[in-house]
């Protein structure tokens, strides 16, 4: 923080200017952001990007740029932290952001305001799940490839990473899944399947899409057959529109032949036609 900005805000607690601070703040913030996003890219980061993100190299020129200006601000904002013994380097951060960013591409976005840290493992990690059946807790351990936390964080497995990133997919993405539970979790404490949407009238028909699919997909994995989206996505509604975020960005075309009426639904989530990168 400069010290301009350090005496205006002395100033204003003295005066009792709280609402002033806050309007303060923000503005520093914004125009502190506005900095990242213009200034340069780093060429070691870019080398990253282009070697070990596939997604990354099919994006237009136009993306690129957007993307780069969202890491340089995730990346300032976020804090890393190394867990289970794995030491964070330039590639485990820069490439987390790349993936986190690909949600927010022309996208009006407050970088996931929640969320303050990543934690980060060297490889799945075992975690905890509390249900409550027959007036029970029950106390129930998996191991996991990553989690969302509506508290602040992100946890992630590095391995996992790894092997989903390169050019041969099976459509799922660990980070894009885990992020896109954050976007879901931006209007409320819990993921329910409903992000955030530009206009208030899209809601309707994100409903009956959304709601429809799910429903598809859940009678699917019931018969035991295959589909493009992971049947993990059948556990509930959160579960679905992550999955389905993954697939769109992974298997965009697969996506929009099995499941058009889901594609145009995530397209207009997104802002973005990941089938068109691939043409």
């Amino acid at each position: 923080m400069d010290i301009q900005l350090q005496v205006a805000i002395c100033f204003l607690i003295s005066c009792g200017g709280v609402l002033s601070f806050i309007v303060l703040r923000l503005a520093y913030r914004k125009a502190r952001r506005n900095r990242l996003r213009s200034s340069a890219f780093p060429v070691q980061w870019k080398r990253i990007l282009e070697s070990r993100v596939s997604l990354y190299r099919y994006l237009p020129n136009d993306l690129k740029a957007q993307l780069h200006g969202h890491i340089n601000v995730f990346l300032d904002e976020k804090r890393f932290e190394g867990c289970g013994g794995i030491e964070i380097t330039d590639e485990i951060r820069v490439t987390i952001a790349a993936l986190a960013c690909m949600l927010l591409l022309n996208r009006k976005t407050l970088y996931y305001p929640r969320l303050q840290s990543i934690l980060v493992y060297p490889h799945s990690y075992v975690g905890d799940d509390t249900s409550f059946i027959g007036g029970t807790h029950v106390h129930e351990s998996s191991f996991r490839s990553g989690e969302s936390w509506a508290s602040g964080a992100v946890v992630i497995a590095w391995k996992d990473v790894k092997e989903e990133i390169g050019e041969y997919t099976t459509g799922r993405n660990v980070v894009l899944h885990e992020f896109a539970h954050q976007l879901d979790q931006e209007n409320g404490s819990f993921a329910d399947g409903i992000p955030l949407l530009a206009q208030h009238k899209n809601y309707a028909g994100w409903a009956r899409v959304m709601g429809d699919e799910f429903r598809r997909l859940k009678e699917k994995a019931v018969r035991n057959e295959e589909d493009v989206l992971d049947e993990y996505g059948a556990k509930n509604e959160a579960e679905f529109f992550a999955v389905a975020t993954e697939t769109f960005f992974e298997l965009p075309e697969d996506l929009k032949k099995e499941h058009p009426a889901l594609y145009d639904e995530l397209k207009g989530c997104y802002m973005v036609d990941p089938a068109a990168w691939l043409g």
